[in-house]
């Protein structure tokens, strides 16, 4: 069977992979500098703490806190809850107010996502007391009968090695994080006796706290 000639130039270039490969290169590398470099030129790629003085309220994680934090990435609880709540009706009425780029800054890694086997905890803090989270993650259909959530009843008795949190919060330094000497020095001291399940609670009730939203504001420039 005969074919035609390729007659535009969309048809010569899918014939020829050569020419193909470097358009896609070409195309990849503008959108790229487009995405990049006007961040180059911006203060600051948070919102303004001068223009909204309640936003300058997010601090560092306490020794503690951080310590449930990264238990809470060594168990992957990251694939099921996102910490992104989307400026959608839907989301608002469920979860409370947007999620802004300087709730974030002290993150390394941030944990925001799409990803909802479970609800977003961004705003989970306060919601619920203490016990109810012991008792969520020692056995979570005790509380949430329909849940997916594996137990982790090992969080009751492990606990956290509190000699390797002060050099976890002197790496977190060195990428921004402004915790002090004192900070540090005390780290070990902080957790010292602390289960991985007070760590766990202590991280998801600040989760959402640090900043008190004024209701109907919006924090856009």
């Amino acid at each position: 069977m005969e074919h035609s000639k390729p007659k535009t130039f969309q048809e010569r270039l899918e014939l020829n992979i050569g020419a193909l490969t470097i358009m896609i290169a070409i195309a990849v590398s503008a959108g790229g500098i487009f995405c990049v470099v006007p961040l180059f030129l911006l203060d600051s790629t948070y919102e303004d703490t001068v223009k909204f003085p309640e936003l300058d309220g997010v601090r560092p994680y306490t020794a503690l806190e951080q310590a449930g934090r990264d238990i809470y990435i060594r168990e992957g609880c990251y694939t099921c809850h996102s910490q992104m709540i989307r400026p959608f009706r839907d989301e608002l009425e469920r979860y409370g107010h947007y999620s802004l780029a300087v709730e974030s800054k002290y993150d390394h890694p941030f944990q925001w996502g799409s990803k909802r086997t479970g609800p977003d905890l961004a705003r989970v803090g306060g919601k619920y007391s203490n016990e109810w989270h012991v008792a969520h993650l020692t056995s979570p259909r005790a509380v949430v009968p329909e849940s997916v959530m594996p137990n982790y009843p090992w969080f009751k008795t492990a606990m956290v090695d509190a000699d390797a949190m002060p050099g976890k919060l002197s790496a977190l330094r060195m990428v921004g994080v402004p915790y002090t000497d004192a900070d540090i020095a005390g780290a070990k001291e902080a957790v010292a006796g602390k289960t991985e399940m007070d760590a766990m609670v202590a991280y998801l009730q600040c989760l959402g706290t640090m900043i008190k939203f004024e209701e109907g504001k919006a924090y856009r420039e």
